[in-house]
């Protein structure tokens, strides 16, 4: 496994093997060891041509932490700018002869192309609509820290399914640890082809795929991707498809909240579960650190 593009690239012995070295330095670091030296003398390139906070800084951070030299290039200040083509900025990152590449990309399949030409490890940071693998992985860890197995969990993802690459490498991921998938979104915000996705449920009544489940993942609305109107107002949205707390009383006593973020603030949930008693969103952000810091190591070390 020398690059990290889809989910499909782990199976459960990777993934198990990747939780345990997220559980070694998450230890570690809350008994106060920060810094490591298992990436010294490794070069991490973050070309992001689109717009990233807590990715871009998590990457960066967790590279650092271990010991690695960061070098950011943001889509505003590349060369991309100017015209250049997927195929030439390869060919300038692979000159560069870094170890790694993390890459985030409007055009899905981009982080692929970029690994088949490159002798640079490749991590797949959220390409187009396709696939974002590390935000799978963190979540799934992060529902294991709370629920101890995935098997057999009830779990809907809510939103915008259509544009998210976030629900894509989730459903496959949590389908492979055992989890029974519902999807619930507007009719025009569901996929055509839905038999692709293998889920169990597909609905667009949100307290149908709300009632009983032990995890609801909601989907931030993603307006940069629509092309064209997908519903008639974000209030409508929020009536039809918001969290509330008449809905959250729907799920399960013990359910648990997760969104990728940001969040959009009273139309995905409404503002004061965003960071309520059953939300892990903030978990989510802190796992997040120490799994893209799990992911180094396992690529530099098979």
């Amino acid at each position: 496994m020398k690059d990290f593009i889809s989910v499909k690239d782990l199976n459960l012995k990777i993934f198990s093997e990747i939780y345990d070295i997220f559980k070694k330095y998450k230890e570690s670091y809350s008994n106060g060891i920060t810094k490591f030296t298992d990436l010294r003398g490794v070069s991490i390139l973050l070309p992001f041509f689109e717009n990233s906070t807590r990715t871009r800084t998590s990457f960066e951070l967790a590279g650092k932490i271990l010991g690695a030299d960061t070098i950011n290039i943001s889509g505003s200040s590349s060369s991309v700018k100017k015209g250049e083509t997927l195929f030439d900025t390869i060919k300038t990152l692979e000159a560069m002869q870094a170890d790694f590449i993390v890459i985030r990309h409007y055009m899905s399949g981009a982080a692929k192309i970029v690994a088949k030409h490159v002798k640079s490890r490749v991590i797949n940071a959220g390409d187009g609509t396709h696939e974002h693998p590390s935000q799978a992985v963190l979540d799934a860890i992060t529902l294991l820290e709370h629920k101890k197995s995935i098997e057999g969990l009830r779990i809907s993802i809510i939103g915008d399914i259509l544009h998210s690459r976030v629900a894509r490498s989730n459903i496959h991921l949590l389908k492979m640890l055992g989890a029974e998938i519902t999807i619930c979104g507007p009719q025009t915000m569901l996929p055509r082809h839905l038999e692709v996705f293998e889920v169990d449920h597909v609905t667009t009544d949100v307290d149908e795929a709300l009632k009983d489940r032990d995890v609801a993942i909601f989907l931030r609305i993603q307006l940069e991707r629509q092309k064209k109107v997908f519903f008639s107002t974000l209030n409508e949205y929020s009536i039809k498809y918001g969290l509330n707390q008449k809905r959250v009383e729907l799920l399960k006593e013990d359910a648990v909240i997760l969104h990728p973020g940001p969040v959009n603030r009273g139309i995905e949930i409404q503002s004061e579960l965003v960071y309520g008693d059953r939300s892990l969103i903030l978990d989510q952000v802190e796992n997040g650190l120490f799994t893209r810091m799990a992911i180094y190591n396992y690529l530099i070390n098979n």
